[in-house]
């Protein structure tokens, strides 16, 4: 196997190869690497891999390193899923001894694939999730019907409650989704991610129209918005955030619909709800309110130095979250700028 390490944000062929494999979502492209790299410093260690001349696999990978958690690699950080593309079946096993003699080489502890992967036979899920796709090709009237009917009874209220929505591509409307952001995280118990990975978000992805900001709003004040990823065909519903004071109008379910529908109206095929945790019930049934199709998704971590069998943690759930719910927003904020740089 000869293997070429790339940086995707240099190469500008790397896109192009990663569209030509079925299995490719936005997460694989270079906009995402160049968030993560600008935002919090992670090297890209993206694998091309050939045999004979011919493209075996495409692997994005991050070195994380960290004096705190150690040096590893992931497939990749703050990612719902990303598995390597392996053109081929013959090619799946020829791709992983590739990986582990590179996390050798490293001196990585362990490296984690996130989401479908032909390793599976491999190691076992230390993680999973679910995960909802919808076929945006029926187009928006027919999308809407297969809506389940309290779904459509929300987005209708919405409409009836005079909340204007737009889709947008500017700097403030980024700016106004973050401060939503914030305060659903703290509702949540976690920390928001740092500012700065939302303006990244706006340099590398939405400006030069890899994604947009769809904001609900009563009047002039932002009620709820949701952030939309696209490469190729294929879009990804990233993150939502709300006013807990607003509620009741339903702009979380209006912003869902007109992403929908836009996506759908601009020739896009597939949206992905991204991942939900197995014990969210209410995040489940909206996303399947929606008439997503739904599966499972896994994580594998592949030991080098230490002993196999140590799991991923769930960063969603634990005592931490009660800690963070209650931190002012200005801590909870300056929490997630500290904690986030040693994450993945």
């Amino acid at each position: 196997m000869e293997i070429e390490f790339l940086n995707p944000i240099c190469d500008h062929d790397w896109d192009r190869l990663v569209v030509s494999h079925p299995d490719f979502s936005f997460f694989h492209g270079a906009a995402w690497a160049e968030v993560l790299s600008k935002t919090y410093g992670h090297k890209p260690l993206y694998l091309r891999c050939s045999r004979d001349g011919e493209l075996a696999g495409l692997v994005p990978m991050m070195e994380v390193r960290s004096p705190l958690t150690g040096r590893r690699g992931v497939c990749l950080p703050f990612t719902d899923f990303c598995g390597p593309l392996v053109f081929g079946a013959g090619f799946s096993a020829l791709t992983l001894d590739t990986l582990l003699a590179v996390a050798l080489e490293r001196k990585w502890k362990h490296f984690e694939v996130r989401g479908r992967t032909q390793f599976e036979g491999s190691a076992k899920p230390t993680l999973g999730f679910y995960r909802h796709t919808l076929d945006l090709r029926p187009g928006s009237a027919d999308l809407f019907s297969r809506f389940k009917s309290p779904t459509r009874r929300a987005v209708r209220k919405a409409v009836r409650s005079g909340l204007n929505c737009r889709v947008a591509r500017d700097r403030e409307a980024i700016l106004d989704f973050y401060r939503l952001h914030a305060q659903t995280r703290r509702r949540h118990g976690l920390p928001p991610q740092p500012l700065s990975f939302f303006l990244n978000i706006h340099n590398a992805v939405i400006e030069p129209g890899f994604g947009f900001v769809l904001m609900a709003s009563a009047g002039s004040h932002p009620v709820a918005g949701a952030v939309f990823f696209q490469l190729g065909k294929k879009a990804v519903y990233k993150f939502a955030a709300s006013d807990a004071r607003y509620y009741s109008l339903r702009g979380n379910n209006l912003v869902v619909w007109e992403g929908i529908r836009y996506l759908a109206e601009s020739g896009l095929e597939e949206l992905d709800f991204g991942r939900t945790a197995l014990n969210h019930d209410g995040l489940r049934r909206f996303k399947l309110g929606c008439g997503s199709k739904e599966e499972t998704i896994d994580y594998f971590k592949f030991e080098t130095a230490l002993s196999p069998g140590h799991a991923v943690p769930d960063a969603t759930a634990g005592f931490h979250c009660a800690v963070f719910g209650r931190l002012p927003l200005a801590l909870n904020r300056l929490a997630g700028a500290i904690i986030y740089p040693h994450l993945d």
